[in-house]
């Protein structure tokens, strides 16, 4: 029983103070993510989110922002794209992405399933037509896929890929 305790308290009290925890991270392929979005029911799509988020009332100031390179305001979250549209997430509905053309008309709203990851999110056009479901797997990596399950992309870091492995597109991440 001696050599137990003794055991245990080396093993307890060796370890480094700077000793790391190791923690595991949700991995998917192609196949597991599509499994994941299609085993989900679709959110139901919301017309009055639409109503109310028709036109971005502050255009000037997120478009401005962006110019600046600024993309955390004081109630929302912005991202800009190189088409010129952007995306609007209020710090008070996090679930919701809505997303605008650059004359500040909404274009497609975004649900999402929850803000921790993974997560999943379902995306529709201003008439309530869904245009893609996506696996937030990281910061890092999304897989997103067309209603019917066909891959449409795969981010991986700055490279998105198609389902042949192919990159098919490039961005610039900013931290």
């Amino acid at each position: 029983m001696k050599k137990v305790i003794v055991v245990v308290f080396l093993i307890f009290f060796g370890l480094p103070a700077t000793a790391k925890i190791i923690t595991g991270e949700v991995q998917y392929n192609v196949n597991g993510a599509r499994q994941e979005v299609m085993s989900t029911e679709i959110p139901a799509f919301d017309r009055t989110k639409i109503k109310a988020n028709i036109y971005d009332y502050g255009r000037a100031e997120n478009l401005g922002s962006l110019l600046k390179g600024v993309t955390e305001l004081k109630d929302r979250t912005l991202a800009y794209f190189s088409d010129g549209s952007y995306g609007v997430t209020y710090n008070d509905n996090p679930l919701d992405v809505f997303y605008y053309g650059n004359d500040g008309i909404l274009t497609h709203n975004e649900v999402r399933d929850s803000v921790e990851y993974p997560y999943k999110s379902y995306k529709y056009t201003t008439g309530g037509k869904l245009v893609n479901m996506s696996l937030r797997v990281s910061e890092d990596e999304t897989f997103i896929f067309e209603p019917d399950g066909k891959l449409i992309a795969h981010w991986l870091g700055a490279c998105c890929y198609d389902e042949e492995n192919n990159v098919i597109m490039r961005r610039k991440i900013l931290k």
